[in-house]
């Protein structure tokens, strides 16, 4: 038998034991995985595909699911409350975000720099991400911003007369936007991984070439920063679409005053659960999902164009 034939016969005769040792061994995977696979079928895929079908029927939760068809995507075109909460999300999400993106980067430069005592000040500024979203702070917002609240105590001693910040409809909105821009921590902490993978060599040669910081940071950090920007702006656009706990409880849940703070996601929880009309808010998830899926394709079509990788 030649060389050839040799290898191909032990390549086909196994070790004893070894087939069932990688059955036993898939196996123990696939048991791992049971509940994952449970949570993902019954926690995430079921109800997604309930929704989609209770999408195009009427429902209030006690009668059987009527088919209705496209009727509930249709109502939303003469729905005037729904175009207002698109608005005020629209709005919310175009002023808050690239503020946030903002602060986060200036913070990040700075701390880049070798502050002393760098952990704690980046655990410091990490903690309104973790407590943003909290009612607890919500509530502690709407202290802060009301008639007696922090903000105006601080105010009237130098002369300015307080006011409801969040009681009044043209600063409503403005407040929630400030807490969104307060929850920096998450996007800082992640340009600063980004800055220190710059190599130390281009700020070097820049310098050496007289060029000032400000032309470092617009000629060197911005542009090897981008893949990191846009990873920050889509996350960041996704959440503030997703927005919902600070909007309920500072308005009560009423997105009120005069729906200055009516956001989409809150007018959605108003329908299914104030209503009962789950088959229109159900159709209302949906085309929520498909205005973020719409605005992540534009940031990825975008980034074409401003995005710089290292290939």
């Amino acid at each position: 038998m030649s060389a050839l034939g040799e290898l191909s016969t032990l390549g086909r005769n196994k070790p004893p034991g070894q087939g069932k040792t990688k059955k036993r061994d898939n196996l123990a995977g696939y048991l791992f995985l049971t509940p994952w696979l449970l949570g993902l079928f019954v926690i995430t895929i079921g109800p997604m595909l309930a929704s989609l079908y209770l999408a195009f029927t009427d429902y209030n939760l006690i009668q059987a699911p009527e088919w209705i068809g496209l009727e509930n995507f249709t109502r939303m075109l003469s729905d005037q409350r729904l175009h207002n909460s698109l608005q005020v999300t629209f709005t919310y999400v175009f002023v808050s975000v690239p503020l946030q993106l903002a602060v986060a980067l200036l913070l990040a430069v700075v701390l880049d720099r070798g502050v002393r005592g760098m952990a704690f000040y980046r655990s410091i500024f990490y903690l309104p991400s973790l407590l943003g979203s909290s009612v607890a702070i919500a509530i502690l917002w709407k202290q802060v911003f009301g008639t007696e609240g922090l903000l105006n105590q601080v105010l009237q001693p130098l002369g300015f007369d307080g006011k409801g910040w969040i009681s009044d409809p043209s600063t409503a909105l403005g407040t929630l936007v400030v807490l969104n821009v307060w929850t920096f921590g998450a996007p800082m902490v992640i340009f600063l991984a980004g800055l220190r993978q710059i190599p130390a060599m281009y700020y070097e040669a820049a310098s050496v070439d007289g060029a000032s910081a400000f032309r470092r940071f617009r000629s060197i950090t911005l542009p090897l920063l981008t893949p990191i920007i846009f990873f920050n702006l889509v996350l960041q656009i996704i959440h503030a679409f997703q927005s919902f706990t600070q909007a309920f409880v500072v308005s009560g849940g009423t997105g009120g005053p005069s729906d200055s703070t009516m956001f989409y996601t809150l007018y959605l929880y108003d329908r299914g659960f104030g209503n009962f009309d789950m088959g229109y808010a159900s159709a209302m998830a949906w085309f929520l999902l498909v205005i973020i899926g719409v605005f992540t394709a534009i940031n990825f079509i975008a980034s074409k164009y401003w995005v710089f990788y290292d290939d």
